[in-house]
């Protein structure tokens, strides 16, 4: 259903991108952001999904300033790489990547004709709500189990658009406890626990739970819905 496009960043700099069209005219746009493992069969599919739903999809390779054609599997080994990779891309000068994902969301908006809503997985999740925060032209947001967003600064940000977040109740790399206060700093942000572990959106991993992520993504259509329209 989709293609790769290129995609250039305020500075220049240029990266692929996913890109799913929907087969009428779009209603919205949603930005698709990776997890650790890259634009892989996975995000791609996500993507396709957001499509076959009406919208234009747009997934960016946020790890192509360090390193290009990520596309990986979930082992071991996967695993590990992604978490150098991500430390990586952590440790550039601000703004980084999230530049690369405003470019996303200007071309999302430019080729939609629409609003641009973003959800993301794992880091992915993590950038979302950075860019919900920092970015513009969003008009809602979607983090999935965003490893580090409960942590530190990140849960004192402000949001500049509507947000939705969907964590794990079993997820070892979020502890509960720090959703129970990222909920309390963030009253205006829709916060819903699964009975799941870490990715389970992903039909791909081990940790896939059909039945959150089902219930998930209902929610984050519904949300889209009355926020993209």
């Amino acid at each position: 259903m989709g293609k790769f496009i290129d995609l250039q960043s305020a500075d220049g700099f240029v990266f692929p991108a996913y890109v799913a069209e929907p087969a009428g005219k779009p209603k919205a746009a949603v930005v698709v952001v990776q997890e650790i493992f890259g634009v892989n069969s996975h995000i791609r599919s996500v993507a396709d999904g957001y499509a076959a739903a009406g919208y234009l999809a747009v997934a960016p390779a946020t790890f192509h300033r360090v390193q290009q054609g990520v596309d990986t599997g979930y082992t071991d080994a996967d695993m590990k790489a992604g978490m150098a990779l991500k430390a990586a891309v952590e440790a550039l000068p601000p703004p980084g990547v999230l530049q690369d994902v405003q470019a996303a969301i200007n071309h999302a908006a430019q080729t939609s004709g629409g609003k641009v809503g973003i959800v993301g997985y794992c880091w992915g999740g993590l950038l979302t709500w950075r860019a919900a925060c920092t970015l513009s032209g969003l008009s809602a947001a979607v983090p999935y189990y965003g490893g580090g967003m409960t942590a530190g600064d990140e849960p004192a940000r402000k949001p500049a658009c509507p947000v939705m977040v969907h964590f794990g109740d079993q997820d070892h790399w979020i502890p509960l406890d720090t959703v129970e206060a990222f909920k309390k700093a963030q009253p205006g942000v829709q916060v819903h626990v699964y009975e799941a572990n870490h990715g389970f959106n992903c039909d791909q991993r081990g940790s896939y739970n059909e039945a959150a992520a089902t219930l998930a993504r209902a929610r984050t259509l519904e949300f889209f819905a009355k926020y993209l329209g």
